[in-house]
């Protein structure tokens, strides 16, 4: 699988990020509908959305989750043994409020398990990948493949969290375990700083859907972290439940936070 199926990813991320900027760097970037969580749609969302789900389909035989086509019921869907999870906009608000944190997320799930993840965002040119069992990648611009890693070494934590939807449980969480700095980023920008090692952690006590974190889960995971259920770090984060809604999740370099 593994560098192989960047080959495959990479063009597919870029081309729906081109997609993106085409309206991004337009007038159309206003909202055209809301999601079921009453978050906003825009037409960059559904552009985005096309060209993955076609190039997934004509590449491979997985069926696809998508934050765009999300109707799937569970009876169908529990028997998926591998599956496509994507999030063709990730950052929506971030991309309404033009401050380019915005990213197109694809992510590969079989039992469960986050094996594969890219993301890349627009506005850089910049991508990040990572390969379950082998390692995690960052490429910038017009660079090549670097291998990244978390700091499993850090002393003085930084944790990263949301810019539209902090909640002050986070804040206190932080506080609890003696977090040196904390910032906010949006969208799954956050997983890509904890696997590149600069942040150690990124907590998120909101409600947030499976597309939205897979990619980054498995990033991080190839790095060398994990993405829990519970901030004791003993219940790793699994997918395809019969609710895609997420509880709150912990995503860290080190289980030793306490």
């Amino acid at each position: 699988m593994g560098l192989n199926l960047i080959e495959i990813l990479e063009p597919i991320l870029k081309k729906a990020g081109d997609e993106i900027l085409k309206i991004y760097n337009s007038d159309q970037s206003s909202v055209v509908d809301h999601k079921a969580d009453n978050s906003p749609l825009t037409l960059a969302d559904i552009a985005s959305n096309d060209v993955i789900i076609k190039a997934l389909e004509s590449n491979f035989d997985y069926p696809i989750i998508s934050e765009e086509n999300e109707g799937i019921p569970f009876n169908k869907r529990k028997d998926f043994d591998k599956f496509w999870c994507v999030d063709p906009l990730d950052g929506t608000k971030e991309f309404i409020n033009r401050n380019g944190e915005f990213t197109v997320n694809i992510a590969l799930i079989e039992k469960g398990v986050p094996v594969f993840g890219g993301i890349y965002v627009p506005v850089t040119e910049t991508y990040y990948f990572g390969i379950h069992g082998e390692a995690a990648y960052k490429k910038v611009a017009n660079g090549s493949l670097k291998k990244i890693d978390v700091n499993q070494n850090s002393k003085d934590w930084i944790a990263v969290g949301s810019k539209s939807h902090s909640k002050p449980v986070e804040k206190e969480f932080y506080k609890e375990i003696g977090v040196k700095e904390s910032f906010s980023v949006g969208s799954s920008l956050k997983f890509c700083m904890v696997a590149e090692g600069s942040a150690d952690l990124y907590y998120r006590s909101g409600p947030t859907m499976e597309w939205d974190i897979a990619a980054g889960h498995a990033i991080v995971r190839a790095a060398g972290g994990e993405v829990y259920k519970d901030l004791d770090c003993k219940d790793v984060f699994t997918y395809n439940k019969e609710d895609l809604l997420n509880g709150p999740f912990l995503a860290t370099s080190t289980t030793k936070l306490k």
